[in-house]
């Protein structure tokens, strides 16, 4: 029960820094992810978590490529 209050307030935290996913939706998610994280096994959870790892990398590549790239300059017709 502990573990499902203390998911719930990590999900509401996570949800401020997450688009699209309100407070509420962010305590359910984490009280979810508490039972279901405990049920796996060591391998599956070093997977789960470099497989985040490598997405989160992954993303941060890609914006920084996009803040890179000079806007394009718009057509301006006469």
């Amino acid at each position: 029960m502990i573990g499902k209050i203390i998911g719930g307030i990590a999900g509401v935290q996570a949800s401020k820094h997450v688009k699209g996913i309100g407070g509420t939706g962010g305590a359910v998610l984490g009280a979810i992810a508490v039972p279901v994280i405990s049920r796996m096994r060591l391998p599956t959870l070093i997977a789960v978590g470099a497989g985040g790892y490598a997405m989160k990398k992954l993303l941060d590549r890609k914006k920084a490529k996009e803040a890179d790239m000079p806007p394009e300059a718009e057509a301006v017709s006469a």
